[in-house]
This record gives C-alpha cells, structure tokens and sequence, in this order.
C-alpha cells in the first residue's frame, strides 16, 4: 500500500497502528519511540547517580565537623541559589531551548562532582571547600530542574503524559531505592574517614559515580530530538517580566494557588527537618553509620516505589477528591513520622520509612501530571520552576534553620514536632481552605497573550 492511501495516525498513537488492528497500550507506544527511550535512559542514570551524593554529602559534613549548624549551611548552600534563581531559570527555559539549557547544567555538574571525588580522594576536603562547591551545584540545578521537567511535553504527544510520567517517576524511585543502599554500602565499604585524617575513598568514589552519571546523560540528551515548539505570535517580554507573569497566572488560579501554599507549609514544617534529622538520627545510634542511612532512605524509595505502582494499577482511587485525598494522606503520614527518632532498631526506622514511602509515592504521579495538565505549555517551564521551588529550593533553607536549632534538640524531638506540625497542618487545610474540594481534571486557566 503507498504512503499516500494509508491512513492517518493519530498523535500519541503507536507509529505502527494500522486501520482495524486493536490500539497499542500506552507502554508499548512511549517504548517504541527512540527519543523517549534516550530520555528515560538519561534521565534514570543520572537520577541513580544523584543518590550517591545525597548520602556522600550530609555525611561528610557530618564526619568532618559533627556539627548540625554545619551540616545545615551546606544545605542552604545548595538551596539558596535554587531558591533565588529557579523562578529565573523556568523563565530561561520558556524563551529558549529545554534541552540546551539542561544540556549545560549537565556540564556544570558534572565539572563540580568530579572536584569533589578529587578532593575527597587527595583528603584536602574541607567544610569550607564543601560548601563553594554546593553553591556551584546549587546554582547548576536550578536551571536543571525546571529543563529537566519540560522536556516531557518537548517530546511526547499531550495524550502520553500522565502514563510517561508514571513511568519516569517509578524507574526514579527505583533509584531511590537501589542507589541510596549502593552508596551507604559503599561509603562504609572503602571508608568514609574524615578529610583532615587522610583519603576518604569511598566518598571519593561516590562523587566521581554522580559526576560520570551526569557526563553520560548529557551524551543521551544530545540524542533527543524534541517536537516543534509553538511559534510565538508576540515577541517575548524581558525575563522578569515573564517571571512576573507566570507568578499572576498561577496566583490567579484558585485551586493551583491553594495546592502550591499548602505544599510550601509542608516543605518548610515537614520535609526540611526530616532532611537534616535523617543523617544526625544515624550518625547518634550505635553501630548504624553510612550504611543504615542509606538503608533508611533506600526503604523510603523502595516504598514510593510501591505507591505509584498502586497509583498506576488504580490511577482513580480516592477518597472523595484529590485534594481530600492528599489532605487524608498527610493526616497518616503526620502520624507515621511522630516516632521515627524515638525506635531503636533499624528494621522499625525502616518500617516506618516504607510505609511513609509508600503513600507518599502513591500521590505522586497524579499531582504532577494534574500540574502539567492544567498549565499552559507557554508556562510549563515557569509553573515546573515554581513547584519545584517549592521542594528544592524551600526544603533546604528549612533544613538549614532546622540544623542550627538541632544544636539545643534531638532528632527525637525534630521528627516528633515535625509529625505533629503535618497532623495540624493538613487539618487546619481542610476546614479553612477549599483545598479538600480540588479535583482532576480540572480545565486549565487560560494562559496570557503575551506568552
């Protein structure tokens, strides 16, 4: 049969579907088409990489100095420049390429990684040394982040998202899983002693995994090759401005608007302390050490792992709407976190990791396509930019307040706080905000004409 009598295939079906064969499942699809497989590729190895340093770097500070004030600047190193330039680098990303700019925060990363495997390796790391270079990766990611979650729509047909986001997100919390116990085995395998005593190889080699991840996936990325963006009708308006405009859009949508204030309280009550409890939680118990951290945050992927699979085997389970069901979610979270600090025994901190992970994760895939659905494209990268403020710019800033608090608490008191705050949170969302009524599917605001 020619070309010209076949018959049309819609977009986002299988590229092989013929008139009168059954449709291919959405799997099938997103597998058979080479620009997504380089993505995911990309996007999977350096995610695994990532968890190398999310263990290597709390837990050098932690072995040089001991000190949680310490431990707590090198996160608002990291947060900081996320937290002031994210907004900016989602309005970079709106005028020019995703791809190009995720390409050179790649090489950035991948140059600040491998000096900290050198200096690690050669024992010349420093506390001080430590936080330039988190500044650098700071600065790194936050053009990274809102790139990285704009390539989607750059490359699949809108009717593919929520399933390539089920699928993206999964393979991430399976190296939530499998990477954080690799590197807390590995970090206490080689050795994680301190700088100013000699090498610390297991560090070193740590950072230098994270640094080749990123150096390979910036080879899969120059593999892509993105759809058309839309031509623009108007020229664009200064960076700022589009920042500007982006924040009034989002503020003007009801429901977007309550969900991303809510989650700011979360971030900053909830999520921060827990990150710089964790590894001060492990370093206080005898005999656990970089391994049981890793175990620790290995169970939490483990179990995010297990929630979007339940989310993607019963994609419309709920209690009521989205938004109660978030709220409800939380309520049990809250609950769950309360003890954390308080068990002795690594299987019970692991428990309750996994069972947090699991309802967390559950979540997950239906919030984040909800966003990508109800935004605009013209937006996307500054609507990314501002979730992702939210938990990778907020968090850190939080973690850094909680550290130099945890000079006068334990991580006993932080989790026990931290738990309650949720509990109080997520009801006090319920009966004063209309966020229990938020629902899916819910039409998108129109997006302004300047974009």
């Amino acid at each position: 049969m020619s070309t010209t009598s076949s018959p049309a295939v819609p977009e986002g079906a299988a590229p092989s579907a013929k008139l009168g064969s059954p449709p291919a499942s959405p799997g099938r699809v997103l597998l058979a088409d080479p620009n997504f497989r380089w993505l995911m590729a990309g996007s999977w190895i350096t995610l695994l990489g990532d968890q190398f340093t999310l263990v290597a770097l709390p837990w050098a500070v932690m072995r040089l100095t001991g000190d949680t004030a310490v431990l707590g600047a090198v996160m608002a190193a990291i947060g900081l420049p996320r937290a002031l330039l994210i907004l900016l680098g989602g309005a970079v990303v709106d005028r020019h390429s995703p791809q190009r700019v995720l390409m050179w925060s790649k090489h950035a990363s991948t140059v600040l990684l491998a000096a900290l495997a050198v200096l690690a390796w050669q024992g010349a790391l420093t506390a001080p040394l430590i936080g330039v270079l988190a500044l650098g990766i700071g600065v790194a990611t936050a053009f990274g982040i809102p790139s990285a979650t704009a390539m989607l729509p750059q490359v699949l047909a809108p009717a593919l998202l929520q399933p390539a986001n089920g699928l993206m997100m999964a393979l991430r919390q399976l190296s939530f899983f499998v990477g954080p116990l690799l590197a807390g085995g590995l970090i206490a395998w080689l050795g994680d002693t301190p700088a100013h005593t000699g090498p610390a190889p297991g560090l070193a080699l740590a950072f230098a995994l994270d640094a080749a991840s990123f150096a390979l996936s910036a080879f899969t990325l120059s593999r892509v090759v993105c759809r058309p963006r839309p031509a623009a009708v108007l020229p664009h308006p200064p960076v700022w401005a589009a920042v500007g405009e982006g924040l009034r859009a989002f503020w003007a949508d009801a429901a977007l608007r309550c969900c991303l204030l809510y989650w700011a309280a979360v971030a900053v009550l909830i999520m921060g302390p827990a990150h710089v409890a964790m590894p001060v939680l492990a370093a206080s118990r005898p005999h656990w050490g970089a391994a049981a951290f890793g175990a620790l945050l290995g169970a939490h992927g483990l179990g995010a792992l297990l929630g979007m699979l339940l989310s993607g085997a019963r994609p419309r389970l709920r209690w009521g709407t989205l938004g109660r069901t978030i709220l409800l979610i939380d309520l049990v979270v809250g609950a769950l976190f309360m003890p954390l600090g308080h068990v002795a025994a690594l299987w019970q901190a692991q428990a309750l990791m996994l069972a947090i992970g699991v309802l967390g994760g559950y979540m997950q895939v239906a919030v984040f396509s909800w966003i990508q659905q109800r935004v605009p494209r013209a937006l996307l990268g500054r609507a990314m930019s501002v979730f992702m403020f939210i938990f990778m710019g907020l968090v850190p800033l939080a973690g850094a307040v909680t550290g130099a608090l945890m000079r006068l608490a334990t991580p006993a008191q932080v989790f026990t706080v931290g738990g309650g705050a949720l509990v109080v949170l997520a009801l006090g969302a319920w009966v004063a905000t209309p966020m229990r009524e938020v629902r899916d599917g819910a039409p998108p605001p129109a997006a302004p004409a300047a974009s």
